[in-house]
């Protein structure tokens, strides 16, 4: 049986304590930080699966811990903050998290999260590769492998956030076939949509910022408009 491992980042401890008393019940090893700086040093010490990372810390907050983070790493990360307007998660979404829970949360809610980040990150439960996986998806210049969860631009490998990988991969295997906001979304994040589209949005934008000579006029991932996206073939 694998073992996961959490990393839970906030400066109130009580919150870190509740957080790994509900995962722990999962099977999953949590280890904490109190700020962003006491985060970096523990990812670079210690193996991470996944991070739960407040905003508002001392130190350093979320917002710019995660886009450290990102700077050499695809670990999921989970934004946590008691802030509950758009420009908050957009921004969190916009500097690489891969989802967002606002404080007050349902811990069964947050556990859902998590074990979902897990699977798309980890492959948990496959228990073996299909045929089909262990191909290469290939929409010209753009060749994506499953198995080893690359992406190559022009035999350049491009980074992707877990979340980005599967929102490509799901395009890629539907070339041609448009897909609406809502599907995307329940395909990728594995729950119902609920108001996804700044979510999606923010996530397309930055896969096109990666993978399209001009995000403005992409190749790639087109918008249909008022319904959704589709990849061109």
């Amino acid at each position: 049986m694998t073992v996961y491992n959490v990393l839970v980042v906030d400066d109130d401890p009580d919150i870190c304590n509740a957080i790994e008393i509900y995962l722990r019940s999962e099977g999953i090893v949590v280890c904490k930080a109190a700020d962003g700086q006491e985060a970096i040093r523990k990812i670079r010490e210690e193996e991470v699966h996944l991070i739960v990372m407040d905003v508002m810390m001392p130190n350093l907050d979320g917002i710019q811990a995660t886009f450290k983070i990102r700077e050499n790493c695809n670990v999921p990360i989970i934004i946590l903050s008691a802030k509950t307007e758009d420009y908050d998660k957009i921004l969190g979404l916009n500097i690489g998290a891969d989802d967002y829970i606002a404080k007050p949360f349902n811990p069964l809610e947050l556990v859902a999260r998590v074990k979902s980040q897990l699977r798309r990150f980890t492959g948990l439960g496959t228990q073996q590769i299909d045929r089909d996986d262990e191909q290469e998806i290939e929409v010209r210049e753009l060749v994506l492998n499953n198995r080893r969860k690359k992406v190559t631009l022009d035999g350049e490998e491009i980074r992707l956030t877990p979340t980005e990988f599967h929102i490509l991969k799901l395009l890629m295997e539907n070339t041609g076939r448009v897909f609406a906001i809502d599907e995307i979304y329940e395909r990728v994040w594995k729950e119902p949509a609920f108001q996804p589209e700044n979510t999606v949005a923010v996530h397309i934008r930055r896969i096109r910022e990666k993978i399209e000579f001009n995000p403005r006029e992409p190749k790639y991932v087109k918008v249909v408009w008022g319904i959704g996206y589709k990849m061109e073939g």
